[in-house]
């Protein structure tokens, strides 16, 4: 087994300091090396955090099946729907600046959005920012029929998305919007912050800000000798199949512009985001880069009682309760109940994060004061990577004392 710790981070030190225990830390890293010895997946890299601290940070298994080359802290992965993290800190900015708000409807920054078929325009003039971010759009979930080697040219898939009738009325459902609703964000963000490119908007009112150095939308010759491999650990059938996240090897490449997925980024980086909302909008060098009035909002459950349309596919297949979606304005909660949660059942209620299909999740509980970050190499069935997630989730936060 290949685990390798970054020199800076005292696993015992940093963990006394910040009131984690070590024995439980060591718990987690044992727990992933034996997933990867079974076979569950091949590698992952790892950063937990207490009240800023670094107290866990590693790269544990190799970066494909072969097991030739050892995985590193600073591989670079293509992280999918924590992407939207992304978008959404782009979508916080405009409105913290008053170039957007939660109530400012597509059609106000996105007039085309209508479409040319007056008939299929029914509802689209009642979507707004609010919606999107909650995933209550009425919207169906990706551009069909838009091929995949159409997915990366961002005014392609605005085009086509324009062109789609609703499929429920906004604001009454709760279903994930695994590309239209972030599509339709970034393309909005772009506009109000006037920039050319999504790209360029991103590096100026986000990327850069943080440090996030080793991040990009599609990949960059820079970064393309660290990158790992998107590699399915299933089969084609169900909703997700192993195609759909293999040929975003290709798709998420070059100058692709995919706001819903097409980051790619390393577990460090993900790390200095989280630890952007877990000080309440500011960043390493003390810049107020989000509000915490708008932190608060989109950190607090507004999806109600309704669950996840998407969930409640996954709950039936595996026998899982109902549960409410908890959804904010673009982060996931931890909310109350025993359900299965990428986010973990031991973490308190506020628990906020993002996660990518079968991959990746990071996540910040307020109360305990504790980051984490989980990148993974080979990803799992959704309802798989659910009980993953979870059961890694609740041993990083049992560290907390």
């Amino acid at each position: 087994m290949t685990s390798t710790t970054s020199p800076h981070t005292s696993s015992t030190g940093a963990s006394a300091r910040s009131g984690m225990s070590t024995p439980q830390l060591a718990r987690l890293r044992t727990a992933i090396e034996h997933d990867i010895e079974k076979g569950l997946y091949h590698g992952a890299t790892l950063m937990v955090g207490r009240h800023g601290d670094v107290v866990m940070e590693a790269a544990i298994g190799t970066t494909d099946a072969s097991g030739t080359r050892p995985l590193a802290i600073d591989d670079v992965f293509r992280v999918l729907s924590v992407t939207k993290a992304l978008t959404n800190t782009a979508v916080y900015r405009a409105i913290d600046a008053g170039l957007l708000a939660l109530n400012t409807r597509v059609v106000d920054i996105i007039p085309e959005y209508l479409g040319t078929d007056r008939f299929l325009a029914r509802g689209k003039d009642r979507v707004q920012v609010s919606h999107l971010l909650s995933h209550r759009s009425g919207m169906n979930g990706t551009p069909e029929p838009l091929p995949y080697s159409h997915l990366g040219d961002l005014s392609a898939v605005i085009a086509r998305i324009c062109e789609m009738p609703l499929a429920g009325e906004p604001g009454t459902t709760v279903d994930y919007s695994p590309t239209l609703n972030h599509a339709l964000l970034g393309e909005m963000a772009r506009r109000v912050h006037g920039d050319e490119t999504f790209s360029a908007m991103m590096d100026r009112e986000v990327l850069a800000p943080i440090g996030m150095t080793d991040t990009a939308f599609g990949l960059p010759t820079r970064l393309a000798d660290r990158v790992v491999p998107i590699t399915a650990m299933f089969g084609n059938e169900g909703w997700l199949t192993a195609h759909d996240l293999e040929v975003l090897n290709d798709v998420i490449d070059g100058d692709a512009e995919m706001p819903w997925v097409g980051s790619v980024t390393t577990a460090r980086d993900i790390f200095r985001l989280a630890e952007v909302y877990r000080r309440r909008g500011r960043t390493e060098d003390g810049e107020q880069l989000v509000s915490p009035a708008i932190i608060d909002v989109a950190t607090r459950v507004q999806t109600g009682d309704d669950p996840n349309n998407l969930y409640l596919g996954l709950a039936a297949k595996r026998g899982w309760p109902w549960a409410p979606a908890n959804l904010g304005y673009g982060f996931q909660l931890s909310g109350l109940g025993a359900a299965p949660s990428m986010l973990g059942s031991l973490t308190s209620p506020r628990t906020f994060g993002n996660h990518g299909a079968g991959s990746t999740v990071f996540w910040v509980d307020p109360e305990r004061d504790v980051t984490f970050v989980l990148l993974t190499v080979g990803s799992m069935e959704e309802s798989d990577n659910y009980l993953r997630c979870q059961r890694l989730s609740d041993l990083a936060i049992c560290a907390a004392l």
